[in-house]
């Protein structure tokens, strides 16, 4: 099983830490969509990671593949039984993958740390105000609401919808912004205990190779770390500016 995409971005990641908590084996082809080459365009038609290949099978966009995965790999199972939670759990995904997406990856992330090491552009610094003052306390005043007071959102086992959730704020954290515990309590006692786990846990020793590493040098490193880096890769070494980036 192939997964293409960086396991710093937060859909890569959630993927990541299903497949780890399965105890599933996979290979990692750690590019970014900026990078990919025209045989990347064939595979993800917009541009966009994870791509999961399994055989002959190619699955695009995350919650997808996590719904494939829970089916063909059913004995740890990351969406709840009731068809009342598992609507529930695809709800939770949902916000976090588009609102929480958009927040902490296109709001934070991507003009804070990628832009300006990929492309050369400085943030604004006035529309990362408006995301750190209030775009983004709005959307955890609604997670705080929501977040589990012990154990994760249906039990005591991880699920989906829990990582939905912490993986973009992964990203804001390394962007700079994480979420007041007096302001929000259960959030950050829920985050805790997701990073704690150890699919998930496993996921954070990757970001050095990611972030603190020359692009020619992230694969050793990567394999340092214990991740079975693909032979191949659908990268190249020059970004594509002009892609669509959501």
């Amino acid at each position: 099983m192939l997964i293409v995409g960086s396991p710093v971005s937060p859909y890569v990641r959630k993927i990541l830490a299903i497949l780890h908590l399965k105890g599933l084996d996979y290979e990692l082809d750690p590019i970014t969509p900026f990078y990919g080459n025209d045989e990347f365009s064939k595979l993800s038609p917009l541009r966009r990671i994870p791509v999961l290949i399994d055989g002959d099978l190619v699955v695009n966009d995350s919650t997808v593949i996590a719904e494939y995965l829970d089916e063909a790999y059913p004995d740890v199972p990351v969406l709840p039984k009731s068809p009342r939670e598992r609507a529930q759990s695809r709800w939770i995904e949902e916000y976090a993958d588009s609102r929480l997406g958009d927040l902490c990856i296109w709001g934070l992330f991507y003009p804070k740390i990628v832009a300006p090491h990929v492309f050369k552009r400085p943030p604004d610094e006035d529309a990362l105000a408006k995301v750190t003052d209030g775009d983004l306390p709005e959307a955890l005043d609604w997670i705080e609401a929501h977040a589990p007071t012990a154990g994760f959102l249906f039990g005591d086992a991880v699920g989906v919808a829990d990582l939905a959730v912490a993986c973009p704020l992964r990203n804001a954290a390394i962007a700079g912004w994480t979420p007041d515990p007096a302001r929000w309590p259960k959030t950050a006692a829920w985050l805790a205990r997701i990073a704690a786990l150890p699919c998930y846990a496993r996921t954070m020793t990757f970001e050095p190779a990611i972030l603190a590493t020359r692009a020619d040098s992230r694969r050793a490193v990567l394999e340092a770390a214990g991740v079975q880096v693909a032979e191949t890769s659908f990268g190249t070494d020059t970004p594509r500016a002009s892609i669509m980036l959501r």
